[in-house]
């Protein structure tokens, strides 16, 4: 059945895709102008749309000028599910049109995944959530195009992609280690009550991945312990409830006893976030690119102390 809508050629496509592959794709595809109630969430949409300050500028600016950027979305039985464009699908609704532009594509639900996890990683101020989520159902969909199911959350499996693993490949996409993409993906592990704690800042993201190796029943344990405590884990804590998992002794009081004890102060190792370095180097830098360039920063600032103060 043909989809309603207003068909007007599309002749330029550098502000309207994210990713470099399609903005040098083949100009074949048009944009339509789609009535807002045709339009349905992609499934299992790992980012949040939420009702904040940038959607507030977001809505004045659609009430301005419109939708500028039009939607990337695909058929679907009761109209389309949108791939790239959530927030502003929100924005238009919040701001009262009726109808928004809307490039339709053909795709497939795993080409699907890829692409929406794309799009959206380029945003800034990602929730951890929403990046663990996304980089679990990106290894997922690229393990299952290449013919291999996913064994486990550990995102180590699967060696087809010109003998890189599937990690190895979405680490250089996002410009990330292969290592904290795996270690993004073992937060899925954590019951959702956990998973907001870390999103809300309440836990710290190295304490989070050690507690991702918890039972969900255990972690439920965790939460108890929580709320006895009123104290959030730091890394060794967080370790030693991990290894009373491993030898079966895991309870709300053995978490207890562990969290009661006072910290020790974490010395001899400093540690940046990728995200909180991100704005201060270009998109296509890896974390080991920006580990070099500010050591080589640094190394030239000494230099030049040194110097100053020789004089």
């Amino acid at each position: 059945m043909q989809k309603k809508g207003v068909n007007v050629s599309l002749t330029s496509y550098d502000d309207i895709f994210s990713t470099e592959q399609d903005r040098t794709a083949p100009v074949t595809e048009e944009i339509r102008s789609v009535p807002l109630s045709q339009l349905h969430p992609f499934k299992d949409h790992p980012f949040k749309v939420l009702d904040d300050d940038a959607m507030s500028e977001t809505v004045e600016s659609v009430k301005q000028i419109g939708v500028v950027v039009p939607l990337i979305a695909r058929p679907a039985e009761d109209g389309y599910e949108i791939v790239s464009g959530h927030r502003r699908h929100h924005a238009a609704e919040l701001a009262g049109l009726e109808t928004v532009p809307v490039i339709v594509r053909e795709m497939d639900d795993d080409s699907a995944v890829i692409f929406m996890v794309d799009s959206n990683l380029q945003r800034e101020n990602i929730l951890p959530s929403e990046k663990a989520l996304a980089y679990k159902m990106k290894m997922d969909a690229m393990e299952r195009k290449a013919g291999r199911p996913a064994r486990d959350n550990s995102g180590q499996v699967g060696r087809d992609f010109k003998g890189k693993e599937t990690r190895e490949i979405i680490a250089e996409e996002a410009g990330e280690s292969p290592r904290q993409v795996q270690r993004y993906i073992r937060l899925t592990n954590l019951i959702p009550e956990v998973l907001d704690m870390v999103d809300q800042k309440q836990i710290a993201f190295n304490p989070a991945v050690e507690l991702s190796y918890l039972k969900p029943e255990e972690q439920q344990d965790f939460l108890e312990a929580i709320d006895m405590t009123q104290t959030a884990p730091s890394l060794s804590q967080a370790q030693r409830i991990k290894k009373l998992s491993q030898e079966g002794a895991c309870t709300a009081h053995a978490i207890c006893d562990v969290m009661s004890e006072a910290k020790k102060p974490e010395v001899g190792r400093l540690t940046f976030s990728t995200d909180s370095l991100r704005k201060y180097f270009p998109k296509s830098y890896t974390a080991k690119q920006m580990e070099e360039t500010i050591i080589r920063l640094l190394e030239q600032y000494m230099k030049k102390r040194q110097r100053d103060m020789e004089r």
